[in-house]
């Protein structure tokens, strides 16, 4: 069982969440947006591609909000850096998942969670169900109340090169599996199934490791 928080993160969990409602909000309206003009009949692939143009936009827009990210992170705590990492986390997970709500309540998509989705465009597009970005979204939600609740409690987070080294390798394997599928739909073709057993081995063995830190973290 993971450590309580404090009185004072959850207020400040509690305002950083609401800012991730509002700007999930903006982003899912951005969508909508796009969806009424480039696909009026409906976000069905095989997709027609957007021209170069708006694409380096878009491309431009995402990386303006991973940066809103950072600097939010870094203005909720400016000494210690593991809250800042966490507040990162947080933020970003619970964006990703409230996004996919606000979209839901506005265009009534997706109509299931194993709906195929543009995921991201950095470096190339990502695809992949929805249902598989929302779980490593509460992974990160999971990671960044761990994180907050062993600083709560004064914990010196413990963490071995091997368990970064997974970690790393974890996430890099995931973005690799959400691209490969990129020259493919790009090029007008339907992507392939997603490989769930890929997803789950690549999200596992970090998890692991995060699981050994936090374990010799809070002792």
């Amino acid at each position: 069982m993971m450590l309580s928080l404090t009185a004072p993160t959850r207020r400040r969990l509690l305002w950083l969440s609401l800012f991730t409602l509002a700007m999930a909000q903006l982003e899912a309206a951005v969508v909508v947006y796009l969806r009424n003009i480039y696909y009026p009949d409906g976000f069905e692939f095989p997709l027609a591609i957007i021209y170069d143009r708006m694409a380096a936009i878009e491309i431009g827009r995402e990386a303006a909000t991973v940066l809103m990210f950072f600097a939010l992170a870094k203005l909720y705590s400016a000494n210690d850096r593991w809250r800042q990492y966490a507040a990162f986390l947080w933020a970003f997970g619970l964006w990703d998942i409230l996004y996919y709500v606000w979209l839901w309540i506005m265009l009534g998509w997706p109509s299931s969670l194993l709906d195929i989705d543009v995921l991201f465009l950095i470096p190339l597009p990502w695809i992949g169900p929805v249902l598989a970005p929302i779980i490593i979204s509460l992974v990160m939600m999971g990671a960044a109340w761990a994180i907050f609740s062993l600083r709560d409690h004064d914990r010196t987070i413990l963490v071995t090169r091997p368990e970064w080294g997974i970690t790393v390798g974890g996430a890099v394997a995931l973005i690799a599996l959400f691209m490969s599928d990129a020259t493919a739909v790009v090029a007008g073709a339907m992507p392939r199934p997603f490989h769930w057993l890929l997803f789950g081995l690549f999200l596992l063995l970090p998890l692991i490791a995060a699981w050994r830190a936090y374990r010799r973290s809070r002792q």
